[in-house]
């Protein structure tokens, strides 16, 4: 591996949500200040204390995978594989060739991995019995079973692994995945993550923690971070994959450049199994490790895709761990939560997460943090509020905070050749 750092770039986007399952669509609904909170519809939640989530309706993986195939993936995997064709063909790429293959790695992240089919096969172990639980029980609910089908599908036969945990597993993928290109391991690597968690176990384990919204009858109003009302978060499903290419690489084949990614923080609070360190002590470090590695100055960062869950606690740490990190910078930085509008992706918001921030640098605007109506005590930042908002970014980060006390930080910036 190389001894001098080399620089990392992004060349492909893709991404599943529940505002649209492709980036343009999905860009296009934040920037217009569309929810995709809505009343749950993957089961009956009549007798379910929370009944509104960010589902994906009408999901067609057929465009990427063939039908037989697709029974044989669990719903993370699915949405994943769509959004990986996605950035394939917007990084105008195809199969890599297999002189160039070694050199093309795949790390991707989820929370939980494959909980539909965990759900549905031991139902029926209970009902039917052991000998009727499906063979592809392990291979679907595997967490490396997305990495496993992105690296196959596109021949990427450089580092493959998963990376999970919890809120922050996508980030730390793409941590990992810088790296391997910083320092000479990949020449590209496809990273991200996918999650599909809105089963009848998942939305009833959040839902025990008290951490989940109630707001069922006004569900576009239920995800309102840094809001007085804000009552929890509302969860969501999706994907997002990016495509990370050294420099040199990139400009060699012709690839368009959305924007530079520059470094990352990773730390753990060592405090609570679901409680963030007061202060978010862990994200305050995780910020500046970020901007350290990235050799960014604090007036740098002009703008922070914040984990901004829509919990009482976190948003308000959140923000008070941007204001001791930026002090009276953190004024004229413009800081939103792309949950609002998606809900949580658990192991996947910091993928899509990513991707809006990329997609932030590259067009110069912000989207709004929808339902944020009057500051909650203790959010004193600009959530931008009301409307989408043009925005000039020379840097930016995006912070995913997971339970486990997981602190990772992203550090893009603008490309200057």
């Amino acid at each position: 591996m190389s001894s001098m750092p080399r620089r990392v770039v992004v060349t492909g986007l893709g991404c599943t949500s529940p505002v649209g399952v492709t980036v343009a669509s999905a860009w296009d609904a934040l920037l217009a200040g569309k929810s995709g909170i809505k009343p749950l519809t993957a089961f009956d939640p009549t007798d379910y204390k929370v009944r509104i989530c960010g589902e994906i309706r009408d999901f067609d993986s057929s465009m990427a995978i063939p039908p037989a195939k697709a029974k044989k993936l669990d719903r993370f995997v699915l949405l994943g594989i769509v959004a990986t064709h996605e950035c394939m063909k917007d990084a105008g790429l195809g199969a890599i060739p297999e002189e160039e293959a070694e050199m093309a790695s795949v790390i991707a992240g989820s929370g939980i991995g494959g909980l539909i089919e965990t759900e549905a096969q031991h139902k029926k172990l209970l009902a039917k019995g052991p000998g009727r639980v499906s063979p592809f029980l392990i291979p679907k609910l595997m967490l490396n079973a997305l990495s496993a089908q992105m690296s196959m599908g596109f021949n990427f036969k450089g580092v493959n692994f998963a990376t999970a945990s919890a809120c922050a597993s996508a980030g730390h993928a793409i941590a990992m995945a810088m790296r391997s290109v910083k320092y000479g391991e990949s020449d590209m690597v496809l990273t991200g993550g996918g999650e599909a968690c809105i089963t009848t176990l998942g939305m009833s384990g959040f839902a025990a923690l008290k951490a989940m919204s109630t707001r069922n009858d006004d569900p576009e109003a239920a995800s309102r971070p840094f809001d007085k009302d804000r009552d929890g978060f509302v969860m969501g499903e999706g994907a997002g994959i990016l495509l990370l290419e050294e420099l040199e690489h990139a400009k060699k084949r012709g690839a368009k450049i959305y924007c530079e990614i520059v470094g990352a923080g990773m730390t753990g609070d060592a405090h609570h199994i679901t409680q963030p360190a007061p202060e978010a002590e862990g994200a305050q470090r995780s910020m500046k490790l970020a901007m350290r590695e990235g050799g960014l100055n604090f007036d740098d960062v002009d703008y922070i895709n914040a984990h901004g869950t829509s919990t009482p606690i976190n948003d308000v740490n959140e923000s008070k761990a941007i204001e001791a990190v930026f002090g009276d910078h953190a004024k004229s930085m413009v800081v939103n939560s792309t949950k609002s509008m998606i809900g949580h992706l658990l192991g996947a918001s910091a993928a899509v997460e990513s991707v809006m921030t990329v997609m932030s640098i590259a067009k110069g605007m912000v989207h709004q943090t929808l339902n944020h109506e009057t500051p909650g005590e203790g959010c004193n930042l600009d959530y931008v509020k009301g409307a989408a908002r043009d925005r000039n970014i020379r840097a930016a980060l995006t912070n995913s905070l997971g339970f486990g006390g997981h602190n990772l930080t992203l550090a893009f910036k603008r490309f200057e050749d």
